[in-house]
């Protein structure tokens, strides 16, 4: 980079975990489809992600998004999300965080709109004071008592799902879920993820399971069905309740008749943030998740990246 760039962002929070929309100053990545633009921005332009979400201009829990030109030609934008050391698949917090950037500059109202992401198209329902509604990509249990011996912890038992990122759950094995718990459960997240990788369990077709989501009883009765702890790629945890990951595990609910279609789930974070979900049953055991959170715009900001600058392109993880 010769020249100083500028990128023209908005940050906006779904349940506590943040997300910022480049809207502006984004490289051509070309035609093609989504996943072809994600690999040009991956391989041309990673500078793009680096500058935008690591230090100093962010921080290791936020979630990047860049807009694109949809290929479905009924879609209001396409969009390619990552973090601080990757591209993701698709991300549902992110998916509401994008809905009410683009309703805050007018270029979306309230009712139903069509958003395409790498892994497929996504249904949202924009309602007021941003409350949206996101019908997820089809999601499935792939594998059920998946056990692996953790170093520390003993034997974890867990399933392995798709809700469009890949997901080990688990539920009564490692510390508790609980806020005072953050630390321990990231080490917890991080010793069954490398387990995982060592013992060469993936998701179908030897995809990387990275992200490992812990549920526990929520803190008080009535806030929720279940409480979540989600440990991301990058070993950042969410702040919501993780769209994709409360997918997965309705996916399984579903599978295992713990959660009929159209009966509610409602899955609490580990800040007791809560994302309201349901199910509509496809065939097999894949199902479409429904799930409805609230996000807000936070800020806007244009991000100078000056050549000068020795972190210019955001200190690498």
């Amino acid at each position: 980079m010769t020249r100083t760039r500028k990128l023209e962002v908005i940050d906006s929070h779904t349940e506590g975990e943040p997300t910022r929309v480049v809207v502006e100053g984004v490289p051509d990545l070309g035609g093609g489809s989504l996943q072809e633009l994600r690999g040009r921005l991956e391989g041309d332009h990673d500078w793009l992600r680096s500058a935008c979400v690591n230090e100093p201009r962010g921080h290791e829990a936020m979630v990047g998004a860049v807009l694109c030109e949809p290929v479905e030609p009924d879609c209001a934008t396409g969009v390619i999300f990552f973090n601080n050391v990757g591209y993701l698949g698709g991300c549902v917090h992110g998916t509401m965080g994008v809905a009410v950037t683009l309703a805050h500059l007018g270029r979306l109202y309230p009712g139903s709109h069509r958003i395409e992401t790498p892994v497929g198209v996504v249904q949202v329902q924009l309602q007021e004071r941003g409350r949206v509604t996101v019908s997820n990509v089809p999601s499935y249990r792939h594998l059920k008592g998946v056990q692996v011996d953790v170093e520390g912890w003993g034997l974890v038992t867990g399933e392995v799902a798709w809700g469009g990122n890949w997901f080990f759950l688990t539920e009564g094995c490692g510390p508790k879920v609980c806020r005072e718990n953050i630390e321990k459960l990231t080490a917890f997240g991080k010793a069954v993820r490398e387990e995982l990788q060592r013992e060469g369990i993936t998701g179908a077709d030897g995809a990387e399971i990275d992200h490992v989501e812990v549920f526990g009883k929520p803190e008080s009765r009535g806030l929720a069905d279940s409480r979540n702890f989600v440990l991301c790629p990058g070993n950042a945890y969410d702040r919501s309740p993780c769209g994709t990951g409360t997918s997965a595990k309705m996916a399984c609910l579903h599978a295992d008749g713990l959660l009929r279609e159209g009966d509610a789930w409602r899955q609490a974070s580990i800040l007791d943030t809560v994302f309201e979900g349901r199910v509509e049953a496809l065939d097999g055991n894949r199902v479409v998740p429904h799930l409805t959170g609230s996000a807000f715009v936070t800020a806007e900001a244009t991000l100078v990246l000056d050549p000068a600058d020795p972190f210019r392109d955001g200190v690498r993880a």
